[in-house]
């Protein structure tokens, strides 16, 4: 079954879960890769380069996610957080901690650079995301690099985002003159007179910016599994949840007897259906126990926001329909809609059943993962009390019991023993919990994961679970 999507959709669904994710209004990432194009062509005319600059600014934000838990800890919110430091109204001591965190923008690079490479973006977009942190005077992240080794196009990336981010916060003209402060620190001095000479008129003229993404006949196609990948990285125990859900969901819906083009939509469901957890701080996804009013309902709107995300992907409405039913209950208990019997079908059933099933399957950081047989009687008893339908409840038992997917590595790649080392790993257990669990020692795991970076090419463990998962060598 071929869970794919255009190229541009891919880029438009992963550009909305990096505004979601920085604290920014659904569509940033698009109004920046009109800006960054229209400088972009005003510093050299028409040709490539324009394309690689919509594809930086689309993408810039994309390792976000697999960053976010150390933004949590570093901010309190991640996604609070992240808006104010981008706006300027985050408090200097946190702003000073930010520009120390070294390691979390090498995090953010690998993985947007990953991405691009995963995505066949070539050789330029993935040097500009690896330099949106870096600055003209040299003290940027990750690497402090000097201007000469950062490419134009991050520049430009860079000041499109500043100008459609400070001018919303602050008025177009504050936002000039800040940027104008940064002439030959954070930018090249000549861009910042081109930029200032133009914004007013740019940003009129993203007034009139199409807000639909329509695939592009004969376009080049991707895996829909790389953007719930990116996703589920914003949660170290969400590693590869999608790509169960899409398992266990597809299963059950094929033994309901349903066609082969819905059982497609399921499984692309399955994939972006989580996409608007990235609006929500991993703080509170991180908290045991009943959440408060306040916190419960922004849990609740999480597929609201799944929805809106999506609304511009033409491609993806069907999958979205479904994706933002994984909530509903039976007896109306559910969120967000709060819709009850019969009007949930039997896709919205199967998968909210589905996906049910996948999360008492796993871990979570306040409980152990249920065994099959005490996810089946949980799952039951929830039958029992008018959330689920009962039958398709058994469907998905049925489904999912015969599931044990943990993959044979590729024999040239990674070991048996390094794959299960980076499972355990994706989950977020340390090197010590990893070397409990299989009953080697400390250093055993360093050195496994050392030989684990180097056959993946990446320093960082978002960075291998994201290859791992792309690779087949986790799930």
């Amino acid at each position: 079954m071929q869970l794919d999507i255009s190229l541009d959709g891919a880029l438009a669904t992963i550009a909305q879960v990096g505004d979601l994710s920085m604290g920014q209004p659904l569509g940033h990432s698009r109004r920046v890769a009109a800006l960054a194009r229209m400088l972009a062509q005003a510093c050299d005319g028409a040709g490539e380069h324009l394309q690689v600059a919509e594809q930086i600014a689309l993408l810039r934000w994309s390792g976000c996610t697999a960053n976010a838990e150390g933004f949590a800890d570093l901010l309190g919110d991640d996604v609070d957080g992240r808006r104010a430091m981008l706006d300027l109204t985050l408090g200097n001591e946190q702003m000073n901690a930010v520009h120390q965190a070294t390691p979390l923008a090498v995090v953010h690079c690998e993985v947007s650079g990953a991405i691009a490479k995963t995505l066949q973006l070539g050789t330029a977009v993935e040097a500009g995301l690896c330099r949106v942190f870096e600055t003209y005077d040299g003290t940027g992240r990750p690497l402090g690099v000097s201007h000469e080794h950062i490419p134009e196009v991050a520049y430009q990336v860079v000041m499109a985002g500043d100008l459609d981010i400070l001018t919303r916060a602050h008025g177009l003209d504050a936002a000039l003159r800040w940027i104008s402060e940064q002439s030959d620190r954070r930018y090249p001095a000549s861009l910042v007179s081109l930029l200032v000479a133009n914004a007013k008129t740019w940003l009129a003229d993203l007034e009139t910016l199409c807000t639909k993404v329509e695939p592009v006949p004969e376009q080049r196609r991707v895996s829909l599994t790389l953007v719930g990948d990116v996703i589920d990285l914003k949660l170290p125990w969400l590693a590869g949840h999608s790509r169960q859900v899409a398992h266990v969901a597809v299963e059950a819906a094929r033994l309901w007897g349903l066609s082969e083009p819905t059982l497609t939509d399921i499984g692309k469901s399955a994939l972006i259906y989580g996409l608007g957890r990235a609006a929500v701080s991993n703080h509170l996804w991180n908290s045991p126990g009943p959440l408060p009013y306040g916190a419960a309902e922004r849990v609740r709107l999480v597929p609201y926001w799944t929805q809106q995300a999506l609304r511009p992907v033409m491609e993806l409405a069907a999958p979205a329909e479904i994706a933002t039913h994984a909530y509903e209950r039976l007896d109306g208990s559910g969120y967000f809609r709060g819709v009850a019997g019969d009007a949930l079908n039997a896709e919205h059933r199967l998968f909210a059943t589905s996906v049910a099933w996948v999360a008492l399957r796993q871990a979570r950081p306040w409980r152990s993962a249920h065994d099959e047989a005490a996810a089946a009687t949980l799952l039951k008893q929830d039958a029992g009390r008018g959330l689920f339908d009962n039958d398709v409840c058994e469907a998905v038992i049925a489904a999912a019991s015969g599931e044990r997917r943990l993959r044979q590595p590729k024999p040239t790649l990674l070991t048996a023993r390094e794959c299960r080392i980076l499972l355990e790993i994706s989950r977020g257990a340390s090197n010590k919990q990893v070397a409990q669990l299989l009953a080697i020692s400390p250093s055993t795991v360093r050195t496994h994961m050392e030989s684990i970076f180097r056959k993946l090419q990446c320093s960082t463990r978002a960075a291998a679970t994201l290859k791992g998962l792309t690779l087949g060598l986790i799930a």
